[in-house]
């Protein structure tokens, strides 16, 4: 099948055809019917099978010119870099017609993009939490949104934007059409789902969990954490196919510290992108990467939903992820467009239940390869790594309150006198037994 065989406009299969792209994907044959048909869509696709295209070929098919200024189609995604990627890509596909496409995301001056949006826009794309400000600040109106994209829906309630996405939805006409788009299907989506979508269809480009059929995974097993950097510096050092290479970590405090070891034996070929870093830096790093001047990225899981980095030749998981979805969002960055890709993941014994985790989501073992020969096997510990020495605590039985006695104690005899004041004339009536006087006064 090839675009050709789809309901498309002659501006749309120029522009397919000015890109190369001759057949669609699985997910964007089978979504384009449901939506060109009206209906509610719930796309379940993993990363890296085209649904960003899946969902803009219908919706800028249906497009018509507007002289109103407000936005027809809105699409929320979850990252800054995916509103750069969706907004590309919807320049590209619509290169042949008058569509004004707009991104805006937090991060940088609001004010600024409130006027280019107040300029006019067709076609706005957004992070939640400034797509929620510009709205209530009045940059546009929602009465004109005849089309709502909702893209990785998991990943923008994983990162906190529950509250802005209903605020967003509660300001949106009730009569529009829905489009979701996630790889994962949580209760929290569904709940969404349930509460602002009108019977959606449910369309499956592939299970949940599957692997990628073109992606050759495997493992190593390591025994500390510096073993695994000096498996990652030799693996870079010897195999020159690793020319376009990311490598994932787990938080960003180890991004930056493997970033500076990195940097050292591979000068000027390496970036690092995580959250903390500025917006420009990271837009910057994801550009070197493209053209080829750096040869690797150290990141943080944003770059496995936010990201759209073409041709990645090796991803390398230099930790486990804790989510065993994120694993399959990792090693979605390779293999794409029919080609093959590699995927390799260090393991240390702590990490055993999350690999664990992994497969059985996949229902596929990954295959464990044999350290090289001539790796450096590191007899450093991190402290989290160093064995815990537990010492006995002998706790002295304290007796119970109510088992104490008083804290004072009976007085004696001779303490329990009571001061009275006693009479001189009882005093003598007592000693003499009569009345002592001084006698009759003269």
């Amino acid at each position: 099948m090839t675009f050709d065989d789809l309901n498309l406009n002659t501006p749309l299969l120029s522009a397919l055809d000015d890109l190369g792209y001759t057949s669609p994907t699985t997910i964007q044959r089978k979504v384009f019917s449901v939506v060109m048909s009206g209906c509610d869509v719930c796309g379940i696709a993993q990363t890296g099978t085209g649904k960003t295209f899946a969902y803009l070929l219908p919706c800028l098919r249906q497009w018509k010119f507007s002289k109103d200024k407000n936005p027809q189609v809105l699409i929320i995604v979850p990252t800054r870099e995916l509103v750069a990627q969706v907004v590309e890509a919807v320049k590209a596909l619509s290169s042949y017609t008058s569509l004004v496409v707009v991104g805006v995301y937090g991060g940088v001056n609001i004010n600024t993009q409130k006027l280019e949006v107040e300029k006019g826009v067709d076609v706005l794309v957004a992070t939640p939490g400034r797509l929620y400000d510009l709205a209530v600040n009045g940059a546009f109106k929602t009465k004109s949104i005849r089309q709502l994209v909702i893209d990785e829906v998991d990943e923008m309630l994983n990162l906190g934007f529950r509250t802005q996405l209903k605020n967003i939805l509660d300001l949106l006409p009730a009569k529009r059409q829905n489009l979701l788009f996630s790889a994962t299907i949580t209760e929290e989506v569904e709940v969404l789902i349930a509460a602002y979508f009108n019977n959606p269809v449910r369309v499956e480009a592939a299970p949940t969990g599957t692997p990628l059929e073109n992606i050759l995974q495997t493992v190593y097993e390591v025994p500390n954490f510096y073993t695994k950097v000096n498996l990652l510096e030799l693996l870079l050092a010897t195999n020159k196919e690793m020319t376009k290479v990311l490598v994932f970590v787990a938080t960003k405090k180890l991004a930056d510290e493997l970033y500076e070891q990195l940097e050292e034996k591979f000068p000027g070929t390496t970036g690092v992108i995580h959250s903390n870093k500025e917006q420009n830096h990271r837009f910057n790093t994801v550009k070197q990467f493209h053209e080829g001047n750096y040869r690797f990225i150290i990141a943080t899981d944003i770059v496995a939903r936010g990201v759209d980095i073409a041709e990645v030749t090796h991803v390398i998981n230099f930790d486990m992820p804790e989510v065993p979805e994120n694993y399959i969002h990792r090693i979605g960055r390779t293999g794409r467009a029919d080609k093959m890709g590699i995927a390799i993941t260090f393991i240390t014994e702590q990490e055993k239940e999350y690999q664990a985790a992994v497969e059985s989501l996949m229902n596929y073992a990954i295959p464990i390869t044999p350290l090289p020969s001539d790796l450096v096997i590191s007899s450093i510990l991190t402290e989290d790594e160093k064995p815990k020495v537990y010492m006995k605590i002998i706790q002295l039985k304290v007796p119970a309150k109510e088992a104490a006695g008083p804290s004072f104690h009976e007085k004696s005899a001779k303490n329990k006198k009571v001061n009275f004041i006693v009479k001189k004339k009882d005093r003598m009536m007592k000693k003499y037994g009569k009345p002592i006087t001084r006698g009759q006064k003269k």
